[in-house]
């Protein structure tokens, strides 16, 4: 049972790190200073859309990473 949780525990950590990554950066170097690439996108506005659930999707993940985290410690 207690390799099935490490196995978990290892996928929710590699989830987060991938979910993280995907988030687009604000204001990244010297396009961010001169406002080139400050257009809302193709897609019509709705990519703030996808910033939001992103955001809500990783915040999840990243609590399930820590209950996780404190359910192992405290197991050893």
């Amino acid at each position: 049972m207690l390799a099935v949780f490490i196995v978990f525990h290892s996928l929710v950590c590699v989830l987060l790190i991938f979910l993280i990554l995907l988030h687009s950066g604000r204001d990244a170097g010297l396009s961010g200073a001169f406002g080139v690439g400050s257009t809302s996108g193709s897609y019509g506005g709705s990519s703030a859309i996808v910033e939001k659930n992103l955001d809500r999707i990783t915040v999840v993940v990243a609590v399930l990473m820590f209950v996780s985290t404190y359910l192992l410690a405290k197991h050893y």
